[in-house]
């Protein structure tokens, strides 16, 4: 559930892909759970965002994300890099964050279960199993756990 239930559920996607971006929203669209989706394009724009540096220095564009969807394979900064930043982090690490990425590798799970990933989601390759994939992860983080 939402820390707060009066308000709209804030999920944070890092992604650099315009086809994965457009899907997730329209999976998020779709949903029955009220939420805010704010994308990134890059590790270093996620870090932005977290930190609230340039142009995310305002509150009010950048909300804390109860959830954050983070590709690992980006420019700039990669999504190991930024998983590794936000759980070293005080401040930050309560946040869950959930690897959506096309790496099924073994060696990028365990790494990402080691830097503190919450869950580790390979993207389906076909459109309705995406969206349908991300249906299931908003159903779970925002109605069945409780968040901190």
């Amino acid at each position: 559930m939402t820390p707060d239930c009066s308000r709209p559920a804030v999920i944070l996607l890092v992604e650099d892909d315009p086809d994965d971006q457009e899907l997730t929203k329209r999976a998020l669209r779709g949903s029955k759970l009220r939420n805010q989706l704010h994308i990134v394009n890059d590790g270093e724009a996620a870090l932005d965002y977290l930190y609230r540096r340039g142009e995310y220095s305002e509150p009010r564009s950048a909300p804390r994300p109860d959830l954050v969807l983070l590709d690992l394979n980006m420019p700039k900064v990669d999504g190991r890099t930024v998983l590794s930043q936000i759980k070293i982090d005080p401040d930050l690490r309560q946040i869950p964050v959930v690897v959506l990425t096309t790496s099924s590798s073994e060696e990028d799970v365990a790494r990402s279960y080691n830097l503190g990933v919450n869950s580790y989601v390979p993207k389906p390759v076909h459109m309705d199993g995406f969206i349908k994939a991300i249906q299931q992860l908003e159903h779970y983080w925002f109605e069945l756990v409780i968040l901190p």
